[in-house]
């Protein structure tokens, strides 16, 4: 628990969200309206299928034959499969993103409500909503998805995250791509739920740590190259 914590106070993206999140808790404290519980609860809703939108179409997308989106890729998401268990490879390198992607989305709720209720509701709700509902929604994942990777003493808790997350890095990285705890149903209703049978058949030993590419593909030596790591991927060391 200690471990995990440890990495979540390090992690780049949850301080730069944290002012946005006491903004939200400052709008729901002192301008507080019974509407803002389904803010809160919206905003949650909102980031959990966002974070499995996210995973499955954006980072486990084609690989882009540029080698520089390819980059981008590669830091944002296939280094964490090639090496899982580095806090490192956690999450990408751009830290703002998150904040960026939360400022438009409370620009965009803030515009679609304001001819129903006017702007200052219209702005508190979106507030309260995406800074406190979501923001928490996603610290609440990094928290899931760091456990999971960790090698630290687990709980009941920790295990059935571990095991649910980790069959998409090890067996299955088509399948199962919620991360938060109590998420599996965004899976199956998108039809990505695991299925052991699915998993024996789509599994090939050498390419499931780099999503399916074979890992002397010249774009994974050339990104690994472009950020310094020198090391080789698990299971393919000399």
């Amino acid at each position: 628990m200690r471990e995990t914590f440890r990495v979540l106070i390090n992690m780049g993206t949850l301080h730069r969200l944290f002012p946005l999140w006491l903004a939200g808790v400052a709008v729901l404290v002192f301008a507080f309206s019974p509407w803002f519980l389904l803010a809160i609860a919206y905003g949650m809703v909102l980031q959990f299928l966002t974070e499995y939108v996210m995973h499955r179409f954006v980072y486990h997308r084609e690989p882009p034959t540029r080698q520089s989106t390819f980059n981008e890729l590669y830091r944002a998401h296939i280094s964490h499969h090639e090496f899982p268990t580095d806090a490192e490879f956690f999450t990408g390198d751009d830290h703002w993103y998150a904040v960026r992607f939360a400022l438009i989305s409370f620009v965009g709720h803030t515009v679609v409500l304001w001819p129903f209720t006017g702007l200052a509701p219209a702005a508190a709700f979106a507030a309260v909503a995406l800074f406190v509902g979501s923001i928490s929604a996603f610290t609440f994942y990094e928290y899931c998805h760091t456990l999971a990777h960790l090698k630290v003493e687990k709980g009941w808790f920790g295990r059935k995250i571990t095991q649910s997350h980790l069959v998409h890095h090890f067996q299955d990285h088509d399948a199962t791509f919620h991360v938060s705890f109590g998420m599996g149903w965004i899976d199956r209703l998108f039809g990505t739920g695991f299925d052991q049978a699915t998993a024996k058949e789509r599994y090939d030993r050498e390419t499931i740590m780099s999503l399916g590419m074979d890992p002397e593909d010249l774009r994974l030596v050339t990104a690994r190259k472009a950020y310094g790591i020198t090391k080789l991927p698990r299971g393919r060391q000399a």
